[in-house]
Protein backbone atom coordinates (compact mmCIF):
# COMPACT_ATOMS: atom_id res chain seq x y z
CA UNK A 1 0.00 0.00 0.00
CA UNK A 2 1.21 3.49 -0.87
CA UNK A 3 0.91 6.49 1.38
CA UNK A 4 -0.51 8.55 -1.48
CA UNK A 5 -1.75 7.71 -4.97
CA UNK A 6 -1.84 10.63 -7.42
CA UNK A 7 -4.00 10.05 -10.51
CA UNK A 8 -2.76 12.08 -13.46
CA UNK A 9 0.77 13.35 -14.01
CA UNK A 10 0.18 16.78 -15.59
CA UNK A 11 0.83 20.17 -14.04
CA UNK A 12 -1.05 19.41 -10.82
CA UNK A 13 -0.24 15.71 -10.42
CA UNK A 14 3.48 16.13 -11.00
CA UNK A 15 3.77 19.03 -8.56
CA UNK A 16 1.87 17.17 -5.82
CA UNK A 17 3.90 13.98 -6.35
CA UNK A 18 7.17 15.91 -6.20
CA UNK A 19 6.47 17.63 -2.89
CA UNK A 20 5.10 14.51 -1.20
CA UNK A 21 7.89 12.22 -2.41
CA UNK A 22 10.44 14.82 -1.37
CA UNK A 23 8.85 14.81 2.11
CA UNK A 24 9.38 11.03 2.37
CA UNK A 25 5.85 9.82 1.60
CA UNK A 26 5.66 6.68 -0.52
CA UNK A 27 3.83 8.02 -3.53
CA UNK A 28 2.37 6.38 -6.64
CA UNK A 29 1.91 8.56 -9.71
CA UNK A 30 -0.55 6.94 -12.11
CA UNK A 31 -0.59 8.04 -15.75
CA UNK A 32 -2.90 6.77 -18.45
CA UNK A 33 -0.34 7.33 -21.22
CA UNK A 34 3.28 6.29 -21.84
CA UNK A 35 6.46 7.72 -20.37
CA UNK A 36 8.03 9.71 -23.19
CA UNK A 37 11.42 11.04 -22.23
CA UNK A 38 13.32 14.04 -23.48
CA UNK A 39 15.02 12.20 -26.31
CA UNK A 40 11.69 10.84 -27.60
CA UNK A 41 10.38 14.26 -28.62
CA UNK A 42 10.73 15.72 -32.11
CA UNK A 43 9.33 18.62 -34.14
CA UNK A 44 7.29 16.35 -36.41
CA UNK A 45 4.19 18.32 -37.38
CA UNK A 46 2.41 15.29 -38.81
CA UNK A 47 2.93 13.25 -35.65
CA UNK A 48 2.09 15.93 -33.07
CA UNK A 49 -0.47 18.13 -34.80
CA UNK A 50 -2.18 15.89 -37.37
CA UNK A 51 -2.13 12.43 -35.79
CA UNK A 52 -2.61 10.87 -32.36
CA UNK A 53 0.96 10.25 -31.17
CA UNK A 54 0.27 11.74 -27.70
CA UNK A 55 -3.53 11.49 -27.54
CA UNK A 56 -5.99 8.59 -27.79
CA UNK A 57 -7.62 7.46 -31.00
CA UNK A 58 -11.04 9.13 -31.01
CA UNK A 59 -12.75 5.95 -32.16
CA UNK A 60 -11.56 4.26 -28.96
CA UNK A 61 -11.75 7.09 -26.45
CA UNK A 62 -13.81 10.18 -27.02
CA UNK A 63 -16.16 12.74 -25.52
CA UNK A 64 -19.69 13.78 -26.39
CA UNK A 65 -20.13 17.52 -26.91
CA UNK A 66 -23.49 19.23 -26.44
CA UNK A 67 -23.95 22.52 -28.24
CA UNK A 68 -26.96 24.78 -28.66
CA UNK A 69 -28.20 24.81 -32.25
CA UNK A 70 -31.38 26.60 -33.32
CA UNK A 71 -32.71 26.57 -29.77
CA UNK A 72 -32.03 22.94 -28.93
CA UNK A 73 -29.09 20.98 -27.53
CA UNK A 74 -27.38 18.82 -30.12
CA UNK A 75 -25.03 16.01 -29.09
CA UNK A 76 -22.12 14.89 -31.25
CA UNK A 77 -19.31 12.47 -30.33
CA UNK A 78 -15.85 13.84 -31.04
CA UNK A 79 -14.98 10.93 -33.35
CA UNK A 80 -17.47 12.47 -35.80
CA UNK A 81 -16.15 16.02 -35.58
CA UNK A 82 -12.43 15.40 -34.96
CA UNK A 83 -12.74 17.90 -32.11
CA UNK A 84 -10.44 16.41 -29.44
CA UNK A 85 -10.50 17.27 -25.74
CA UNK A 86 -7.48 15.06 -25.06
CA UNK A 87 -4.44 17.17 -24.21
CA UNK A 88 -1.33 15.06 -24.06
CA UNK A 89 -1.94 11.66 -22.47
CA UNK A 90 1.71 11.08 -21.60
CA UNK A 91 3.79 11.40 -18.43
CA UNK A 92 3.76 15.12 -17.67
CA UNK A 93 0.48 15.58 -19.52
CA UNK A 94 -0.19 18.61 -21.68
CA UNK A 95 2.48 20.60 -19.81
CA UNK A 96 4.91 18.88 -22.21
CA UNK A 97 3.18 20.62 -25.11
CA UNK A 98 2.50 24.08 -23.70
CA UNK A 99 4.01 27.30 -25.05
CA UNK A 100 5.06 28.09 -21.48
CA UNK A 101 3.67 31.64 -21.33
CA UNK A 102 3.16 32.08 -17.59
CA UNK A 103 1.06 34.71 -15.83
CA UNK A 104 -0.09 35.04 -12.24
CA UNK A 105 -3.73 35.75 -11.56
CA UNK A 106 -4.44 39.26 -10.33
CA UNK A 107 -5.78 39.87 -6.79
CA UNK A 108 -9.05 41.00 -8.41
CA UNK A 109 -9.45 37.51 -9.92
CA UNK A 110 -9.87 36.04 -6.44
CA UNK A 111 -12.60 38.58 -5.58
CA UNK A 112 -14.41 38.90 -8.89
CA UNK A 113 -17.89 39.18 -7.33
CA UNK A 114 -16.85 41.56 -4.57
CA UNK A 115 -14.73 43.74 -6.87
CA UNK A 116 -17.01 44.01 -9.93
CA UNK A 117 -20.44 42.83 -8.79
CA UNK A 118 -22.84 40.20 -10.14
CA UNK A 119 -23.63 39.61 -13.81
CA UNK A 120 -27.08 38.25 -14.60
CA UNK A 121 -26.94 34.62 -15.68
CA UNK A 122 -23.41 34.05 -14.38
CA UNK A 123 -22.62 31.93 -11.29
CA UNK A 124 -19.78 34.10 -10.05
CA UNK A 125 -18.45 33.41 -6.55
CA UNK A 126 -15.29 34.62 -4.85
CA UNK A 127 -12.48 32.22 -4.04
CA UNK A 128 -12.23 30.99 -0.42
CA UNK A 129 -8.52 31.92 -0.50
CA UNK A 130 -6.81 35.18 -1.45
CA UNK A 131 -3.96 36.12 -3.76
CA UNK A 132 -1.83 36.70 -0.67
CA UNK A 133 -2.30 33.06 0.37
CA UNK A 134 -1.25 31.76 -3.04
CA UNK A 135 1.55 34.26 -3.68
CA UNK A 136 4.30 32.30 -1.84
CA UNK A 137 3.54 29.30 -4.03
CA UNK A 138 3.77 31.40 -7.20
CA UNK A 139 7.28 32.28 -5.95
CA UNK A 140 8.06 28.64 -5.33
CA UNK A 141 6.98 27.65 -8.83
CA UNK A 142 9.33 30.28 -10.26
CA UNK A 143 12.27 28.56 -8.58
CA UNK A 144 11.30 24.93 -9.14
CA UNK A 145 10.11 25.30 -12.74
CA UNK A 146 12.66 27.93 -13.72
CA UNK A 147 10.70 30.88 -15.10
CA UNK A 148 12.52 33.36 -17.28
CA UNK A 149 11.55 36.98 -17.70
CA UNK A 150 12.18 40.66 -17.04
CA UNK A 151 9.95 42.35 -14.49
CA UNK A 152 8.61 45.83 -15.26
CA UNK A 153 6.48 47.86 -12.88
CA UNK A 154 2.85 48.15 -13.92
CA UNK A 155 -0.23 49.19 -11.91
CA UNK A 156 -2.06 46.00 -12.93
CA UNK A 157 0.88 43.62 -12.46
CA UNK A 158 0.13 41.24 -9.53
CA UNK A 159 2.19 42.12 -6.43
CA UNK A 160 5.60 40.45 -6.15
CA UNK A 161 7.84 40.35 -3.10
CA UNK A 162 10.86 39.92 -5.37
CA UNK A 163 11.30 41.69 -8.65
CA UNK A 164 13.82 39.45 -10.40
CA UNK A 165 12.96 36.20 -12.15
CA UNK A 166 15.23 33.19 -11.56
CA UNK A 167 16.30 33.24 -15.22
CA UNK A 168 16.93 36.12 -17.65
CA UNK A 169 14.31 36.54 -20.37
CA UNK A 170 14.68 34.37 -23.44
CA UNK A 171 16.26 36.03 -26.48
CA UNK A 172 13.96 38.31 -28.50
CA UNK A 173 13.52 39.06 -32.15
CA UNK A 174 14.28 42.68 -33.02
CA UNK A 175 10.67 43.19 -34.07
CA UNK A 176 9.99 43.71 -30.35
CA UNK A 177 11.64 47.15 -30.73
CA UNK A 178 8.93 48.16 -33.19
CA UNK A 179 6.26 46.60 -30.99
CA UNK A 180 7.43 48.52 -27.92
CA UNK A 181 7.56 51.82 -29.81
CA UNK A 182 4.10 51.23 -31.26
CA UNK A 183 2.63 50.47 -27.82
CA UNK A 184 4.13 53.59 -26.27
CA UNK A 185 2.75 55.73 -29.10
CA UNK A 186 -0.67 54.51 -28.02
CA UNK A 187 -0.02 55.13 -24.34
CA UNK A 188 0.42 51.44 -23.53
CA UNK A 189 3.09 49.68 -21.48
CA UNK A 190 4.56 46.62 -23.24
CA UNK A 191 5.58 43.88 -20.81
CA UNK A 192 7.96 40.96 -21.26
CA UNK A 193 5.98 37.73 -21.03
CA UNK A 194 7.35 35.37 -18.36
CA UNK A 195 8.11 31.96 -19.83
CA UNK A 196 8.42 28.53 -18.23
CA UNK A 197 11.46 28.10 -20.46
CA UNK A 198 15.06 28.18 -19.27
CA UNK A 199 17.19 30.76 -21.04
CA UNK A 200 20.31 29.29 -19.42
CA UNK A 201 21.38 25.77 -18.47
CA UNK A 202 20.35 24.71 -14.98
CA UNK A 203 21.19 21.36 -13.43
CA UNK A 204 20.44 18.62 -15.94
CA UNK A 205 18.27 20.88 -18.11
CA UNK A 206 19.67 22.82 -21.06
CA UNK A 207 18.73 26.34 -22.01
CA UNK A 208 16.41 27.03 -24.95
CA UNK A 209 17.82 26.36 -28.42
CA UNK A 210 15.17 28.54 -30.14
CA UNK A 211 13.55 26.16 -32.56
CA UNK A 212 10.37 28.31 -32.26
CA UNK A 213 8.35 25.09 -32.04
CA UNK A 214 7.12 25.26 -28.43
CA UNK A 215 3.34 25.04 -28.49
CA UNK A 216 2.07 21.54 -29.45
CA UNK A 217 5.58 20.02 -29.19
CA UNK A 218 7.60 18.34 -26.48
CA UNK A 219 10.97 19.90 -25.65
CA UNK A 220 14.06 17.84 -26.46
CA UNK A 221 16.45 20.21 -24.65
CA UNK A 222 14.77 20.12 -21.25
CA UNK A 223 14.35 23.91 -21.29
CA UNK A 224 10.55 23.85 -21.08
CA UNK A 225 9.31 23.65 -17.49
CA UNK A 226 6.92 20.76 -17.95
CA UNK A 227 5.65 18.70 -15.04
CA UNK A 228 7.88 15.87 -16.26
CA UNK A 229 11.08 17.97 -16.32
CA UNK A 230 10.48 20.20 -13.30
CA UNK A 231 8.79 17.79 -10.90
CA UNK A 232 8.54 14.14 -11.92
CA UNK A 233 12.16 13.52 -12.89
CA UNK A 234 13.45 15.11 -9.61
CA UNK A 235 10.81 13.22 -7.60
CA UNK A 236 11.97 9.88 -9.03
CA UNK A 237 15.45 10.60 -7.70
CA UNK A 238 14.13 10.63 -4.11
CA UNK A 239 13.38 6.91 -4.31
CA UNK A 240 9.91 7.60 -2.87
CA UNK A 241 8.00 7.91 -6.14
CA UNK A 242 6.68 4.97 -8.15
CA UNK A 243 5.64 5.98 -11.66
CA UNK A 244 2.88 3.74 -13.03
CA UNK A 245 2.39 4.64 -16.68
CA UNK A 246 0.03 3.21 -19.33
CA UNK A 247 -2.56 2.66 -16.61
CA UNK A 248 -6.11 4.01 -16.77
CA UNK A 249 -8.03 4.48 -13.52
CA UNK A 250 -11.64 3.47 -14.13
CA UNK A 251 -13.11 4.19 -10.71
CA UNK A 252 -12.31 4.91 -7.09
CA UNK A 253 -13.73 2.39 -4.65
CA UNK A 254 -14.67 3.42 -1.13
CA UNK A 255 -14.03 1.25 1.91
CA UNK A 256 -16.58 3.29 3.86
CA UNK A 257 -18.66 6.41 3.34
CA UNK A 258 -15.72 8.52 4.50
CA UNK A 259 -12.77 6.79 2.86
CA UNK A 260 -11.46 5.72 -0.56
CA UNK A 261 -9.80 2.30 -0.28
CA UNK A 262 -8.34 1.67 -3.72
CA UNK A 263 -8.34 2.68 -7.37
CA UNK A 264 -9.72 0.16 -9.85
CA UNK A 265 -7.47 0.48 -12.90
CA UNK A 266 -6.46 -1.29 -16.09
CA UNK A 267 -3.17 -1.61 -17.94
CA UNK A 268 -3.97 0.11 -21.24
CA UNK A 269 -1.59 -2.12 -23.23
CA UNK A 270 -2.41 -5.61 -21.93
CA UNK A 271 -5.92 -5.07 -20.54
CA UNK A 272 -4.79 -6.51 -17.19
CA UNK A 273 -6.83 -5.31 -14.21
CA UNK A 274 -4.88 -3.43 -11.52
CA UNK A 275 -5.82 -2.34 -7.99
CA UNK A 276 -3.87 0.57 -6.51
CA UNK A 277 -4.20 0.85 -2.74
CA UNK A 278 -3.23 3.95 -0.79
CA UNK A 279 -4.02 5.79 2.41
CA UNK A 280 -4.83 8.95 0.50
CA UNK A 281 -5.83 9.76 -3.09
CA UNK A 282 -5.22 12.89 -5.15
CA UNK A 283 -7.14 13.18 -8.43
CA UNK A 284 -5.46 15.36 -11.06
CA UNK A 285 -6.55 13.95 -14.42
CA UNK A 286 -7.53 17.34 -15.96
CA UNK A 287 -10.83 18.97 -15.06
CA UNK A 288 -13.25 17.16 -17.36
CA UNK A 289 -11.64 13.74 -16.81
CA UNK A 290 -11.41 14.15 -13.03
CA UNK A 291 -15.13 14.90 -12.95
CA UNK A 292 -15.84 11.89 -15.17
CA UNK A 293 -13.84 9.66 -12.82
CA UNK A 294 -15.87 10.83 -9.82
CA UNK A 295 -19.16 10.29 -11.67
CA UNK A 296 -18.02 6.82 -12.75
CA UNK A 297 -17.15 6.05 -9.10
CA UNK A 298 -20.76 6.42 -7.91
CA UNK A 299 -21.83 3.91 -5.26
CA UNK A 300 -24.57 3.34 -2.70
CA UNK A 301 -23.19 6.11 -0.47
CA UNK A 302 -22.85 8.54 -3.38
CA UNK A 303 -25.35 7.50 -6.07
CA UNK A 304 -24.90 10.77 -7.98
CA UNK A 305 -21.13 10.59 -8.12
CA UNK A 306 -18.36 10.19 -5.57
CA UNK A 307 -18.06 13.09 -3.12
CA UNK A 308 -21.14 14.72 -4.64
CA UNK A 309 -23.41 15.21 -1.63
CA UNK A 310 -23.72 18.87 -2.66
CA UNK A 311 -24.96 18.02 -6.16
CA UNK A 312 -22.35 20.46 -7.53
CA UNK A 313 -20.09 17.92 -9.24
CA UNK A 314 -19.62 18.74 -12.91
CA UNK A 315 -21.27 22.14 -12.71
CA UNK A 316 -19.74 25.49 -13.64
CA UNK A 317 -17.30 24.17 -16.21
CA UNK A 318 -15.14 27.02 -17.48
CA UNK A 319 -12.63 27.53 -20.26
CA UNK A 320 -10.45 30.47 -21.22
CA UNK A 321 -12.52 32.95 -23.21
CA UNK A 322 -11.28 35.40 -25.78
CA UNK A 323 -10.08 35.27 -29.34
CA UNK A 324 -7.13 35.95 -31.57
CA UNK A 325 -5.90 38.12 -34.39
CA UNK A 326 -3.14 37.88 -36.99
CA UNK A 327 -1.55 40.19 -39.53
CA UNK A 328 1.37 40.31 -41.95
CA UNK A 329 4.59 42.21 -41.45
CA UNK A 330 6.54 42.34 -44.71
CA UNK A 331 9.01 44.34 -46.79
CA UNK A 332 6.42 47.06 -47.39
CA UNK A 333 5.80 47.39 -43.65
CA UNK A 334 9.41 47.54 -42.48
CA UNK A 335 12.81 48.96 -43.22
CA UNK A 336 15.21 46.52 -44.91
CA UNK A 337 17.25 46.23 -41.70
CA UNK A 338 14.19 45.49 -39.56
CA UNK A 339 12.76 43.07 -42.14
CA UNK A 340 16.01 41.08 -42.30
CA UNK A 341 16.16 40.95 -38.49
CA UNK A 342 12.53 39.85 -38.26
CA UNK A 343 13.11 36.95 -40.64
CA UNK A 344 15.83 35.49 -38.41
CA UNK A 345 14.36 32.16 -37.27
CA UNK A 346 13.73 31.04 -33.71
CA UNK A 347 13.75 34.16 -31.56
CA UNK A 348 10.64 35.11 -29.58
CA UNK A 349 8.35 38.13 -29.49
CA UNK A 350 7.41 37.54 -25.82
CA UNK A 351 5.21 40.57 -25.23
CA UNK A 352 2.02 41.08 -23.23
CA UNK A 353 -0.30 44.00 -22.57
CA UNK A 354 -1.97 44.31 -19.17
CA UNK A 355 -3.36 47.83 -19.65
CA UNK A 356 -6.79 46.39 -20.52
CA UNK A 357 -7.03 44.03 -17.51
CA UNK A 358 -9.35 46.58 -15.90
CA UNK A 359 -11.64 48.72 -18.06
CA UNK A 360 -14.06 51.59 -17.56
CA UNK A 361 -17.55 51.82 -19.02
CA UNK A 362 -20.03 54.48 -18.01
CA UNK A 363 -18.00 55.32 -14.93
CA UNK A 364 -18.05 51.69 -13.78
CA UNK A 365 -15.03 49.39 -13.49
CA UNK A 366 -15.16 46.24 -15.61
CA UNK A 367 -12.96 43.20 -15.51
CA UNK A 368 -10.91 43.16 -18.71
CA UNK A 369 -8.37 40.89 -20.35
CA UNK A 370 -4.71 40.07 -20.89
CA UNK A 371 -3.38 40.12 -24.45
CA UNK A 372 -0.28 38.18 -25.49
CA UNK A 373 1.63 38.91 -28.70
CA UNK A 374 3.77 36.37 -30.52
CA UNK A 375 4.72 35.18 -33.98
CA UNK A 376 2.15 32.98 -35.73
CA UNK A 377 2.64 29.26 -35.27
CA UNK A 378 5.56 27.99 -37.34
CA UNK A 379 3.91 24.76 -38.54
CA UNK A 380 4.87 24.57 -42.21
CA UNK A 381 2.09 22.27 -43.39
CA UNK A 382 -0.57 24.39 -41.71
CA UNK A 383 0.89 27.62 -43.08
CA UNK A 384 0.91 26.20 -46.59
CA UNK A 385 -2.62 24.82 -46.25
CA UNK A 386 -3.92 28.18 -45.01
CA UNK A 387 -2.47 29.84 -48.13
CA UNK A 388 -4.32 27.83 -50.75
CA UNK A 389 -7.38 30.08 -50.99
CA UNK A 390 -7.66 33.65 -52.25
CA UNK A 391 -9.44 36.35 -50.27
CA UNK A 392 -12.67 35.64 -52.17
CA UNK A 393 -12.47 31.90 -51.46
CA UNK A 394 -11.05 30.79 -54.78
CA UNK A 395 -8.77 27.74 -54.70
CA UNK A 396 -5.32 28.84 -55.86
CA UNK A 397 -3.23 26.76 -58.25
CA UNK A 398 0.05 26.94 -60.17
CA UNK A 399 1.79 30.32 -60.38
CA UNK A 400 -0.86 32.04 -58.25
CA UNK A 401 -0.32 29.56 -55.42
CA UNK A 402 3.45 29.74 -55.79
CA UNK A 403 3.33 33.54 -55.47
CA UNK A 404 1.32 33.34 -52.25
CA UNK A 405 3.58 30.65 -50.78
CA UNK A 406 6.70 32.69 -51.55
CA UNK A 407 5.12 35.66 -49.80
CA UNK A 408 4.12 33.60 -46.76
CA UNK A 409 7.48 31.85 -46.31
CA UNK A 410 10.11 34.31 -47.56
CA UNK A 411 8.63 37.80 -47.75
CA UNK A 412 6.51 38.15 -44.61
CA UNK A 413 5.89 36.93 -41.09
CA UNK A 414 2.62 36.63 -39.22
CA UNK A 415 2.36 38.50 -35.96
CA UNK A 416 -0.40 37.23 -33.72
CA UNK A 417 -2.24 38.22 -30.56
CA UNK A 418 -4.35 36.12 -28.21
CA UNK A 419 -6.97 37.60 -25.86
CA UNK A 420 -7.53 35.94 -22.48
CA UNK A 421 -10.61 36.96 -20.53
CA UNK A 422 -12.84 35.21 -17.99
CA UNK A 423 -15.19 32.50 -19.21
CA UNK A 424 -18.07 33.22 -16.85
CA UNK A 425 -19.52 30.10 -15.17
CA UNK A 426 -23.16 29.38 -16.05
CA UNK A 427 -25.78 26.68 -15.50
CA UNK A 428 -25.47 25.58 -19.13
CA UNK A 429 -21.77 24.79 -19.15
CA UNK A 430 -21.10 21.55 -17.32
CA UNK A 431 -19.85 17.96 -17.40
CA UNK A 432 -21.86 14.78 -16.95
CA UNK A 433 -21.41 11.23 -18.26
CA UNK A 434 -23.21 9.73 -21.21
CA UNK A 435 -25.75 7.05 -20.20
CA UNK A 436 -25.16 4.84 -23.25
CA UNK A 437 -21.77 5.55 -24.86
CA UNK A 438 -18.65 3.89 -23.45
CA UNK A 439 -14.92 3.99 -24.18
CA UNK A 440 -12.66 1.04 -24.95
CA UNK A 441 -12.33 0.32 -21.22
CA UNK A 442 -16.09 -0.09 -20.88
CA UNK A 443 -16.55 3.17 -18.94
CA UNK A 444 -19.19 5.84 -19.69
CA UNK A 445 -17.62 8.71 -21.64
CA UNK A 446 -17.70 12.31 -20.51
CA UNK A 447 -20.41 14.56 -21.90
CA UNK A 448 -19.46 18.24 -22.06
CA UNK A 449 -22.20 20.81 -22.48
CA UNK A 450 -20.43 23.93 -23.74
CA UNK A 451 -22.10 27.30 -23.63
CA UNK A 452 -20.70 30.75 -22.98
CA UNK A 453 -22.15 33.86 -21.39
CA UNK A 454 -22.86 36.69 -23.89
CA UNK A 455 -20.69 39.01 -21.80
CA UNK A 456 -17.58 36.96 -22.65
CA UNK A 457 -17.90 37.74 -26.36
CA UNK A 458 -18.76 41.38 -25.79
CA UNK A 459 -15.62 41.90 -23.72
CA UNK A 460 -13.38 39.89 -26.06
CA UNK A 461 -14.49 41.98 -29.05
CA UNK A 462 -13.79 45.19 -27.18
CA UNK A 463 -10.25 44.11 -26.26
CA UNK A 464 -9.52 42.54 -29.67
CA UNK A 465 -10.25 45.91 -31.31
CA UNK A 466 -7.69 47.53 -29.03
CA UNK A 467 -5.12 44.84 -29.92
CA UNK A 468 -5.81 45.34 -33.63
CA UNK A 469 -4.92 49.00 -33.21
CA UNK A 470 -1.44 47.98 -31.99
CA UNK A 471 -0.90 45.87 -35.12
CA UNK A 472 -1.99 48.78 -37.32
CA UNK A 473 0.41 51.07 -35.45
CA UNK A 474 3.20 48.63 -36.31
CA UNK A 475 2.30 48.87 -40.00
CA UNK A 476 0.94 45.33 -40.21
CA UNK A 477 -1.36 44.45 -43.10
CA UNK A 478 -4.08 41.89 -43.84
CA UNK A 479 -5.39 41.87 -40.27
CA UNK A 480 -7.74 38.98 -39.48
CA UNK A 481 -9.50 38.68 -36.10
CA UNK A 482 -11.59 35.86 -34.67
CA UNK A 483 -13.65 36.20 -31.49
CA UNK A 484 -15.71 33.13 -30.78
CA UNK A 485 -17.70 31.35 -28.08
CA UNK A 486 -16.09 28.06 -29.15
CA UNK A 487 -14.05 26.89 -26.14
CA UNK A 488 -10.34 26.13 -26.40
CA UNK A 489 -9.80 22.42 -25.92
CA UNK A 490 -6.63 22.80 -23.85
CA UNK A 491 -7.68 25.35 -21.21
CA UNK A 492 -10.36 23.63 -19.14
CA UNK A 493 -11.27 24.27 -15.49
CA UNK A 494 -14.15 24.00 -13.04
CA UNK A 495 -16.47 21.10 -12.28
CA UNK A 496 -15.19 20.48 -8.72
CA UNK A 497 -15.55 24.00 -7.34
CA UNK A 498 -13.88 24.62 -3.98
CA UNK A 499 -15.40 26.69 -1.17
CA UNK A 500 -16.15 26.89 2.52
CA UNK A 501 -19.83 25.89 2.27
CA UNK A 502 -20.21 22.08 1.77
CA UNK A 503 -23.71 22.56 0.33
CA UNK A 504 -22.41 24.76 -2.50
CA UNK A 505 -19.03 23.24 -3.32
CA UNK A 506 -17.36 19.88 -3.91
CA UNK A 507 -14.04 20.65 -2.20
CA UNK A 508 -12.93 22.67 0.80
CA UNK A 509 -10.29 25.40 0.65
CA UNK A 510 -7.53 22.75 0.71
CA UNK A 511 -9.08 21.02 -2.35
CA UNK A 512 -10.09 18.16 -0.06
CA UNK A 513 -13.49 16.52 -0.53
CA UNK A 514 -16.04 17.81 1.98
CA UNK A 515 -17.39 14.25 2.12
CA UNK A 516 -14.29 12.04 2.05
CA UNK A 517 -11.24 13.21 4.03
CA UNK A 518 -8.69 11.05 2.17
CA UNK A 519 -9.74 12.34 -1.27
CA UNK A 520 -8.30 15.50 -2.86
CA UNK A 521 -8.74 17.00 -6.34
CA UNK A 522 -5.78 19.16 -7.32
CA UNK A 523 -6.12 20.03 -11.01
CA UNK A 524 -7.91 23.08 -12.45
CA UNK A 525 -11.35 21.66 -11.67
CA UNK A 526 -11.17 23.36 -8.25
CA UNK A 527 -11.36 26.85 -9.82
CA UNK A 528 -14.66 28.75 -9.39
CA UNK A 529 -13.41 31.42 -11.82
CA UNK A 530 -10.35 31.29 -14.02
CA UNK A 531 -9.05 34.83 -14.21
CA UNK A 532 -8.02 36.49 -17.45
CA UNK A 533 -4.77 34.57 -17.87
CA UNK A 534 -3.73 31.05 -18.93
CA UNK A 535 -4.17 28.67 -15.98
CA UNK A 536 -0.87 26.79 -15.78
CA UNK A 537 1.09 28.89 -13.30
CA UNK A 538 -1.93 28.94 -10.96
CA UNK A 539 -2.41 25.16 -11.30
CA UNK A 540 1.25 24.60 -10.39
CA UNK A 541 1.06 27.02 -7.45
CA UNK A 542 -2.19 25.64 -6.05
CA UNK A 543 -0.95 22.05 -6.40
CA UNK A 544 2.06 22.92 -4.25
CA UNK A 545 -0.26 24.58 -1.73
CA UNK A 546 -2.44 21.45 -1.58
CA UNK A 547 0.59 19.17 -1.29
CA UNK A 548 1.96 21.29 1.55
CA UNK A 549 -1.31 20.85 3.43
CA UNK A 550 -1.31 17.08 2.81
CA UNK A 551 2.28 16.84 3.98
CA UNK A 552 1.43 18.57 7.27
CA UNK A 553 -1.86 16.76 7.86
CA UNK A 554 -1.07 13.33 6.39
CA UNK A 555 -0.92 11.41 9.66
CA UNK A 556 -4.26 12.78 10.82
CA UNK A 557 -6.01 12.27 7.47
CA UNK A 558 -4.73 8.70 6.98
CA UNK A 559 -5.69 7.79 10.55
CA UNK A 560 -9.26 9.08 10.02
CA UNK A 561 -9.61 7.15 6.78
Amino acid sequence: MYDVAVIGSGAAGGAVAYLLADAGLKTALVEKGPWMKRGDFSKDEIAYCRRDIVTPNLFEEYHVIEELSEGRWVQRPTYETGWSFWNGNIVGGSSNLMSGMFHRMHPDDFRLLERYGPIEGANIVDWPISYEELEPYYDRVEELVGISGTFREHPLEPPRKRKKFPQPATRENRITELFDISCRRRGLTPLVTPRAILSERRGGRNGCYYSNFCGSYGCSSGAKGSSREAFIEPALKTGNLTLIDNTFVKRLVTSSKRSVGYADAVDSRSGREVKIRAKLFVVAAQAHESVRLLFNSANSHYPDGLANSSGELGKNLIFSAGGWGEADLDRKSLSKEMFDAMMEPGLFVNRSILDWYRLKEGGRSLKGALVEFMFGHQNFIRRAAMSKYSKDGKLLWGEELEKVLRYRFTQSKRIRFEVFNDWLPTDECRITIDPTRKDRFGMPVGKLRVNSHPYDLKLARKVAQKAEAVLKEMGARNIVTSVSSTPPQNLIAGGCRFGDDPSKSVLNRHCQSHDIPNLFVADASFMPTGGSVPYTWTIYANALRVAEYIKKEFSCISARS
